[in-house]
């Protein structure tokens, strides 16, 4: 079994303490076989690596493999190239997620996020918008949980659209909360889109995890929409963290008598785009012929910038180095022209800084 993958199953890993390790060893496997006094130039805690070795000594790979299988749950590390590009870019990616479904269909996410105890009125935006959003394209990211979530994936698949769900606790159909949501799941799935957490199977969710889920709800998506939310509803943990990573956040005008109505409105007054229609978001993201972009079959430049790409890249692997080269485009301008194609299904980064034509 791939130790990568072994190594995402200890509960306390994350990405600072795999590069921790990538650091202080050659290769996985050698730190996957290590001793105690070999994790010195690690960074980790004499603690910490007590609890890896002892959870090491005790693991049975043959059943996490056999879990995972029965599952149907796939393994994507940050060294694969099914790895969400925009997810790689925030301050604390996961290393690894466990998904079950298809991340191939991630193209143009949008975060939809709002609190379980949510108005009419709630109810009512987020069916309208997320269907126009969902019916043109846009992939709807959410959390799964009851209320404006569960509405939103819902309504993403009624529109025939495409929809992903990060958890915060394990993927196995045994752990996936809320309960209710279960069908949800699979439908997404069955749908072709995803169900996806940094969790292994097994995990049981906490007051960590769900904030923790919320990095990853928008560090997966070009931004967050707010829905409504209280002064302290968990869909501001969301929207901070989209503030944190440079993303969008959109909020819908709320009620000011309505009890989730105090964090959306705030958002706004510190500068959150108002959202009235799905186009507000259209025009924010510059998304306007989204739908050509999604159904196209043929890789048709759509600037400058990718025409001059797209004449270097072929089904062969190159560097991103020599595609600046070969262009004479500046490294910024190469770096974020290929992230929008990896977006359109048109170019895929392979690992290594290698990219090819996708189709």
């Amino acid at each position: 079994m791939n130790k990568l993958i072994l190594l995402a199953h200890f509960p306390k890993m994350t990405v600072h303490r795999y590069r921790g390790l990538r650091n202080a060893f050659p290769n996985v496997e050698e730190s996957w076989q290590a001793q105690a006094g070999d994790f010195k130039n690690s960074g980790w805690e004499d603690d910490l690596v007590g609890e890896f070795l002892r959870w090491r000594d005790k693991l049975d790979i043959e059943k996490t493999q056999k879990i995972l299988d029965q599952e149907q749950i796939h393994c994507v590390t940050m060294a694969d190239p099914e790895y969400p590009p925009l997810l790689k870019e925030i301050y604390d990616p996961p290393f690894c997620l466990f998904v079950r479904g298809d991340l191939d269909n991630l193209a143009f996410p949008l975060a939809v996020v709002g609190p379980r105890k949510h108005s009419q009125y709630g109810e009512q935006v987020t069916r309208e918008i997320v269907a126009s959003l969902a019916a043109r394209g846009i992939c709807i990211v959410s959390g799964l949980a009851l209320g404006i979530d569960g509405l939103a994936h819902q309504t993403a698949l009624q529109a025939g659209g495409r929809t992903v769900a990060v958890l915060g606790c394990g993927n196995d159909k045994y752990h996936i909360q809320p309960a209710a949501h279960r069908l949800l799941a699979n439908q997404i799935i069955e749908a072709g889109g995803a169900v996806i957490t940094e969790y292994p199977p097994g995990t049981v969710p906490n007051t960590f995890t769900f904030p923790r889920r919320n990095r990853i709800i928008a560090g997966l998506t070009l931004g967050t929409l707010v829905i409504e939310a209280s002064e302290s509803s968990g869909s501001l943990i969301t929207a901070q963290c989209a503030l944190d990573n440079g993303r969008e956040v959109f909020a819908v005008p709320q009620n000011i008598t309505s009890e989730t109505a105090t964090g959306a409105n705030n958002l706004l007054k510190m500068g959150a785009r108002l959202v009235t229609s799905h186009q507000d978001i259209l025009d924010a993201l510059n998304l306007h012929d989204i739908k050509q972009y999604v159904t196209s079959r043929d890789i048709v430049p759509d600037s400058p910038a990718e025409a001059a790409l797209i004449s270097y890249l072929s089904r062969e692997p190159v560097h991103i180095d020599q595609l600046i080269k070969q262009s004479t485009l500046d490294s910024p301008t190469v770096n974020s022209t290929l992230t929008l194609m990896e977006m359109k299904g048109r170019a895929r980064n392979i690992g290594g800084m290698m990219y090819v034509l996708a189709r």
